[in-house]
Order: C-alpha cells, then sequence, then structure tokens
C-alpha cells in the first residue's frame, strides 16, 4: 500500500534548475524522514539532502548552497529544488521514507544536466 512517487527530473544546461516532488501515500507522513538520493551509472548511491520528521535538514557538501529539501506535511510531498546545476549532478534521483527500522523508495527520476 506504501507508495512514492517522484516527478520533475529532465534534461536541462548547466547553470539551469529544477523541481523535484515526491508524493507519498500508505504512509504517516509528517512521522517520517524524508530523504533524497541519487546514483549515476557506475557510482555508489549517494545522500543528497534530509528532512528529518522533527524538523532538521541536512545536505551534502557537493550540493550545499545550491540545493533546498523541502516538504509540505498536508500534501504528503517533499520537494528538492536544484539551483546552478553542473553535469556531475546527473544521476537518477530516488525517494526514500524512513521510520524507525522500515524504509521505503519511489522509483526515481532522471536528472540530465549537459554542459
Amino acid at each position: 500500500q506504501v507508495q512514492l512517487v517522484e516527478s520533475g527530473g529532465g534534461l536541462v544546461q548547466a547553470g539551469g534548475s529544477l523541481r523535484l516532488s515526491c508524493a507519498a501515500s500508505g504512509i504517516t507522513f509528517r512521522l517520517n524522514t524524508m530523504t533524497w538520493y541519487r546514483q549515476a551509472p557506475g557510482k555508489q548511491r549517494e545522500l543528497v539532502a534530509t528532512f528529518t520528521w522533527a524538523g532538521s535538514t541536512n545536505y551534502a557538501d557537493s550540493v550545499k548552497g545550491r540545493f533546498t529539501i523541502s516538504r509540505d506535511n498536508a500534501k504528503n510531498t517533499v520537494y528538492l529544488q536544484m539551483n546552478s546545476l553542473r553535469p556531475e549532478d546527473t544521476a537518477v534521483y530516488y525517494c526514500n521514507a524512513r521510520r524507525s527500522t522500515l524504509d521505503y523508495w519511489g522509483q526515481g527520476t532522471q536528472v540530465t544536466v549537459s554542459s
């Protein structure tokens, strides 16, 4: 019954912006820590940004100052605003919901940044 659906990916030029969305259902959204991960071909999955259930945020050093994570508990949605995009940001971006020991993942959305 749990479903996380990412949207908003696409192809942009370096320096451009995208806003990703992740709509959640089947969970008590406000009690879940929400995290964006990304994975590029041949590379390990890496954490991009986290918004905890208690209201704290954390970012990978590589995106700090460029990306902003936000959440709207009334809409059961978490967002990732990505500005000043670089080719090295190219990856599949995944939404993750976590509460206690349970993890749920979305299907991913492709972000491609051209030089």
